[in-house]
């Protein structure tokens, strides 16, 4: 076993794996979600990896769950990457550090998006800059993990569902094991 898997995993069990941060389902359930769509969609095992853990900075930070109900931008994707850069590779890493701009872009750049957030996902976009200007998304465009924090930010969104069934965690050792360094 190796441990940082286990801790991983063991995450979505604790406490802060089952706060919802506004939405209707907890961190476990979104995790899990969003990791099982892009398995579904034949994902590499550093981007399913990347779907399972691109919000641990929510579980990281000590911020509580109605940070952005008080204003404030926890920048859990930017500590999230922190975290994951001391076991993962750039392709799980970039994925999750740009999985908030490429909400921002997708607001942007894809008709009916917008339509598309949560509640608690709009009330975040305030607090994370809004929709890009023009220059932004270009930036955001030729970034080189673009495409695969677009495909996450999709699953991101889909991944919301209450009630929905999805694998445990242990299921998805295999892809963290695969994107490990």
């Amino acid at each position: 076993m190796t441990p940082i898997i286990d801790k991983l995993i063991a995450v979505f069990d604790s406490p802060s794996g089952h706060s919802t941060y506004g939405e209707g389902i907890s961190q476990r359930e979104h995790a899990l979600q969003s990791a099982w769509l892009a398995e579904k969609e034949g994902a590499s095992p550093a981007l399913v990896t990347a779907a399972l853990l691109h919000d641990v900075g929510h579980l990281l930070h000590d911020l509580g769950e109605d940070v952005a109900e008080r204003g404030i931008d926890s920048r859990h994707e930017a500590l999230g990457a922190a975290y994951l850069m001391r076991h993962f590779g750039e392709d799980v890493v970039g994925p999750v550090a740009l999985h908030v701009e490429a909400k921002r872009y997708l607001v942007s750049a894809e008709p009916g998006y917008a339509d598309k957030l949560s509640e608690a996902s709009v009330r975040s976009l305030e607090l994370q800059g809004g929709p890009m200007s023009a220059d932004e998304a270009a930036r955001f465009a030729s970034k080189r993990f673009a495409k695969d924090a677009l495909r996450l930010r999709h699953w991101d969104e889909e991944a919301k569902l209450v009630g929905y069934t999805t694998p445990e965690p242990a299921h998805f050792r295999k892809y963290i094991e695969a994107a490990l360094r």
